[in-house]
């Protein structure tokens, strides 16, 4: 394997239950890609391999280097940004001291950084001040997304990024993401049960199932899949 990520035979648990059963994937750099599956299928555990943020074994490699033995904080230095489900946000501090947060791996200014940000967020300038947990839970998902692009990773982990929010907002959301890997080059590996929109915005997807990869390709082929349709497209 030769991507900027590369998973092989990578399990992972939960105390005695094993939530990975030898997953092996691969994101190249510059390009989106999904992870799809029903609840309790692995996805949220592939992420929380990749940032360490739960025990594994197997073959992982982040540009070249093993990530095995490495935790949060480490592959977050690499460059490695991870938005977990739920947002993640911190509720008492303000929406310029969560962006703050982004940068903790950083030194220097990170003033350009977050002018960069609020060019794709740019609402996020007249809330600065307002506590994030006031803020709306679509905004609180879009501050998750700028604070962790504030630290310039190379690499963007999603989980349900749609989870819970208004179509249109979820429209939103999906298209900044966009954005952000056309214009800035950003590599995405993206969770989501919303199989419709994250086959459009990926070009390559995996679907697991109980923990094991069950299909991989590129998204117009696993649209097309009978699989695919009958258990996540609704056709």
């Amino acid at each position: 394997m030769s991507g900027l990520l590369e998973l092989r035979d990578v399990e992972a648990h939960y105390g005695p239950v094993q939530a990975l059963r030898g997953v092996s994937l691969e994101v190249e750099e510059g390009t989106i890609v999904a992870v799809l599956g029903a609840n309790g299928a692995g996805k949220t555990t592939t992420l929380r391999a990749i940032s360490g943020t739960v025990r594994r074994t197997g073959e992982l490699r982040f540009a070249g280097q093993e990530l095995g033995r490495l935790g949060p904080e480490d592959t977050a230095r690499l460059g490695i940004a991870h938005v977990p489900e739920g947002r993640g946000t911190f509720a008492e501090l303000t929406v310029w001291e969560n962006l703050r947060l982004g940068a903790y791996t950083r030194r220097g200014s990170i003033r350009e950084d977050v002018q960069r940000v609020l060019a794709y967020f740019p609402w996020l300038d007249d809330r600065r001040h307002q506590e994030a947990g006031t803020l709306s839970g679509g905004e609180q998902q879009m501050l998750a997304l700028a604070r962790a692009f504030v630290a310039r990773p190379r690499l963007l982990l999603l989980d349900e990024p749609s989870l819970g929010l208004a179509p249109v907002l979820v429209t939103e959301i999906f298209r900044i993401i966009r954005e952000l890997n056309e214009r800035e080059g950003l590599t995405v590996l993206v969770v989501e049960q919303n199989a419709h929109i994250a086959l459009q915005l990926a070009a390559t997807a995996y679907v697991l199932e109980v923990g094991r990869v069950a299909l991989a390709g590129p998204s117009e082929e696993l649209r097309a899949h009978e699989s695919v349709r009958k258990s996540y497209l609704g056709y």
